[in-house]
């Protein structure tokens, strides 16, 4: 007999999964596709206003594009002086941190959810992702459920983070590894 690894007619998304009424998610993505997207790009304060009308809790300073994709604002959290660069991704669908004065270049994507692949019913859950403060993600990082990015930590350009990375590392590869510490170079 050929074993059923996973059978997707079953598949249910788990009531209150998104945290929000169907309407007000729909609502959201039509805020995102027109008045969040079309933004000129200096308009970061409105960009800003949109998501905290939608829950989201943004620092001061905070500088989005208009380019980048939010699920659930109301699982976005921003420190201050932090950047979400172009085409960028932010899955939300557990709990996103970011920390102050943390960069994030173009198409990085953080993604909270996965399906449970051992699971016939190929069911989903999330899990949050803290990227803590001072740090940098180059273009292409993607970074999986449940990590936590420690402060200062720069990750390599198209590296996979599946797991948390220490603090005040320079990390890179797929999946990301601790190569050598950060040393800033003094003023």
């Amino acid at each position: 007999m050929i074993p059923i690894y996973q059978d997707l007619s079953k598949f249910q998304v788990p009531h209150d999964f998104r945290g929000r009424s169907k309407v007000l998610i729909q609502l959201w993505w039509i805020v995102q596709a027109t008045l969040f997207r079309i933004s000129p790009q200096f308009m970061y304060e409105w960009r800003n206003f949109l998501l905290r009308l939608f829950g989201a809790k943004i620092g001061k300073g905070v500088k989005i594009r208009p380019t980048s994709n939010v699920t659930y604002p109301w699982n976005l959290s921003m420190g201050d002086h932090s950047w979400i660069g172009d085409d960028c991704t932010i899955y939300n669908l557990g709990r996103i941190s970011i920390g102050n004065n943390v960069a994030l270049a173009h198409k990085v994507y953080l993604c909270t959810g996965m399906h449970d692949y051992n699971d016939i019913l190929f069911a989903i859950y999330a899990k949050e992702i803290v990227i803590c403060d001072e740090v940098w993600l180059p273009n292409d990082v993607f970074v999986g459920p449940g990590v936590t990015i420690g402060r200062g930590t720069v990750v390599g350009a198209r590296s996979t983070v599946l797991s948390d990375l220490p603090e005040a590392m320079i990390c890179y590869g797929n999946p990301a590894k601790p190569i050598k510490p950060r040393v800033m170079k003094s003023e």
